[in-house]
């Protein structure tokens, strides 16, 4: 099991709290908004990346 701790668990707190910021603040209906924050809550660190590369921002980034 992947354990993180100290500065690189700080870190990954901090990019999760702006992740679910942005996900809040986003033009997301209210279920995916949810579902994004749920798996950003359940996994940390792969529920990030997983955002960071599909979420809806970067969806909108990719489609122009």
């Amino acid at each position: 099991m992947l354990e993180i701790g100290g500065i690189g668990g700080l870190i990954l707190l901090v990019l999760d709290i702006w992740a679910l910021v942005s996900i809040i603040g986003s033009n997301a209906s209210t279920g995916r908004k949810v579902l994004w924050s749920l798996l950003v809550i359940v996994l940390p660190l792969l529920g990030f990346i997983i955002w960071l590369i599909f979420g809806p921002r970067g969806a909108s980034e990719r489609s122009v």
